[in-house]
Formats: C-alpha cells, structure tokens, sequence
C-alpha cells in the first residue's frame, strides 16, 4: 500500500496546531481483456493481478481467469467470454453490465464467534492509519485468507476474490468481509464470486438484501463490537436459534 505523509493544521478543543499526517496515494490502471483495452481503474498499488482475476470475476464477464499479466500500470486479463464479445461490450457502453447470476450453493456454517473473528479481522494498519482506505477479507472455512486494502470498496472484494482465483480456492467455502455498504452491486459481485457470506462493518440497502435473498446468500451488516443483524439465510449460522423463513 503506497502512503505519504503530508502536513496540515489540526483543530482540537477550538485550537490550531501543524501536524504530519499519512494519506494514500492514488494510482489509475488500465484493463485489458483478451488483449483489448475495456476500463480505466482507479486503484491501490498492490494486489494487482488479483484485482484483474477478481474484477472479471466479480462483474460475471467470465466464469473462470486463464492468466493475468501486469505490465507497469497495465493489467492484461486473459479469460474465456461467451456471448458478447469484448469489442461490442466496450462499443454499446455495457461495462458495468454482467450476466445473471446462479444462485450460490454452499455446506457453509459458522456460528456468532466466528462472525465476531471474522469482523476483528476487517481492518489493516493502512486502515488504522488513514481512515482513507476500505479493506476487504476473505475467510476460507474459518482460516484468514487474505486482506487487501483500496480507494475503493469494490476494488477491495476483486482483490480477495482474485486472490481465490489465481490459487484455486473453493470460493463456495469462503466468508467475505468487508468496510464498505453493502447495496445490489456489492452483494452481485459476492454472487457472480459464488460467496455465500458475506460480513459487514457497515449498512446495506433494500436491494441489497433483495439481491442476497435471490443469491442464496447470508447478508451480515452492522457488525461492529458485540453486535450484528443478519438480514438473509441466518440458517447458515448455526446458534442463532432461527430457520430460514427470513431469508430463504
């Protein structure tokens, strides 16, 4: 994670005094699918190639990633798409576009203690430092994966699930956690991944958790302390004392 420490004045109490502050550097990106250049992205400077992989991923242009290059600030993708292809994706102006999603079918359990790890482990020391960064982590059964800082909180989740890609991992196995809300496109990226859970410090929205109930997957939000609401599929979570007549 690239940071720089900058000066400024700080106000406390009413009064004024110089500090040194860290703040994150902002990087831009350019994807190529297939050899063809397909977006602009404004990223942190690391997890790269998992960004690639899990950006492809996440957005249901492929269901699978060959190989990723990344050539000073161009990251080339070589993935199989069906149906459209990339030059008529980029021409109609449907890159945020993705194909349906398949509802996420997974033996997955956890129980609250693992909801309250999961959420202790959904912050870095560039997180800590800054508060400009979101962070994302990815759990496979109840083991840390990985964690992965950026700008921005979509670009956080592709790089965990990249991470998943590129090391073949049963991504149906994974718990996903994250900083950032979690609205309709948030919990698609977590379906197209094939994740079925996913933990958040922070809200969702009515189609978020419309979009969960469809995807078959447990929605967790506000999870911050000793407290969290489980919006969709609770039956995942094993001491909760409740069936699956709200989120099923």
């Amino acid at each position: 994670m690239n940071t720089i420490s900058v000066r400024g004045i700080q106000v406390r109490g009413g009064a004024a005094g110089d500090i040194e502050d860290t703040v994150v550097k902002e990087n831009t990106f350019s994807l190529y699918l297939n050899g063809v250049f397909f977006s602009g992205m404004v990223a942190s400077n690391d997890h790269l190639e998992e960004l690639g992989a899990g950006f492809v991923i996440c957005q249901g242009l492929s269901d699978r990633v060959n190989r990723v290059v990344v050539k000073g600030s161009d990251i080339f993708v070589d993935a199989p798409i069906e149906g459209i292809p990339v030059q008529e994706i980029i021409s109609t102006g449907a890159i945020g576009v993705r194909k349906p999603f398949h509802p996420v079918k997974s033996s997955l359990s956890l129980d609250i203690a693992d909801i309250y790890r999961i959420t202790d482990e959904i912050e870095t020391e560039t997180w800590r430092k800054t508060g400009g960064v979101h962070c994302s982590v990815l759990f496979h059964t109840h083991d840390l994966l990985v964690k992965a800082n950026d700008l921005g909180r979509h670009n956080t989740v592709d790089k965990v699930v990249g991470h998943a890609v590129l090391m073949g991992i049963d991504r149906s196995m994974c718990i996903l956690g994250c900083t950032g809300r979690q609205p309709r496109d948030m919990v698609t990226k977590a379906a197209h991944a094939g994740i079925p859970v996913i933990v958040s410090r922070a809200a969702t929205t009515q189609q978020g958790i419309e979009t969960a109930k469809k995807a078959g997957i447990t929605l967790i939000c506000f999870s911050r302390g000793d407290r969290f609401t489980v919006y969709t599929h609770p039956e995942r979570v094993t001491d909760l004392g409740v069936r699956s007549r709200h989120g099923a």
